[in-house]
């Protein structure tokens, strides 16, 4: 089946505290959104990257391929108002049938096992999160400013990429925006689609805060 990724990478970076939106800054000497770009492109050399950037950011990121020498295939569609509306316009490029996967511009330390395990899953269950566990105790907060710990072999942290059928997400964007969907799968859920786990990697965390940047320069 074609295989597709939509890399999404909006992001302003307020709480790295720089300049710099936090997908273009450099750890070990590489940006982070080309470290994130070539763990697709070595998962597979065919499937088609589609790159989701603010319009103001664009012309940077041409300088920035040429200046690091970068050359790996993408293309690029416009950055919408929300997530939802940059995934949307990413679609927009996707022109056939088959998978179609959705992933954290500032996720670049995403596994390759992990990568195979969501496309090789999608084509059968339509649907699919990686997924990791959960290690610390959770407290729900109640009413009257109390809380209680809850059983947290109930709960995931969800990471991505999230991979579905082309058809299938493309008919969930369709739907009128609304601030719960908060990820891909929460789109797919309004549909009344069931959405099906894989096992992720921890090392896939998510690159926020410059504690995260230290971690990502350990991790390299």
């Amino acid at each position: 089946m074609k295989e597709y990724v939509i890399i999404v990478a909006g992001g302003k970076g307020l709480r790295m505290g720089g300049d710099i939106p936090k997908q273009f800054i450099p750890i070990k000497g590489e940006p982070v959104l080309m470290r994130t770009i070539e763990a697709f492109y070595a998962y597979s050399n065919q499937i088609e990257i589609i790159l989701v950037l603010p319009v103001d950011q664009q012309a940077y990121w041409r300088t920035l391929c040429e200046h690091c020498r970068f050359t790996v295939p993408h293309r690029v569609a416009d950055g919408g108002e929300t997530r939802f509306h940059s995934v949307r316009n990413g679609l927009a490029l996707v022109e056939s049938d088959g998978l179609v996967g959705v992933h954290d511009g500032v996720r670049p330390f995403v596994s390759t096992e992990v990568i195979r395990a969501c496309y090789a899953a999608a084509a059968g269950k339509l649907a699919v999160v990686p997924v990791i566990d959960v290690v610390e105790t959770i407290r729900h907060l109640t009413v009257g400013n109390k809380s209680e710990t809850v059983p947290r072999d109930s709960y995931k942290l969800v990471q991505t990429p999230q991979v579905f059928t082309v058809d299938l997400l493309k008919k969930a964007y369709m739907q009128e925006y609304t601030s719960r969907f908060t990820d891909d799968a929460s789109v797919v859920e309004a549909l009344g689609y069931p959405v099906f786990l894989v096992q992720g990697n921890r090392e896939n965390i998510k690159l926020t805060t410059p504690f995260d940047l230290k971690v990502a320069e350990a991790l390299l």
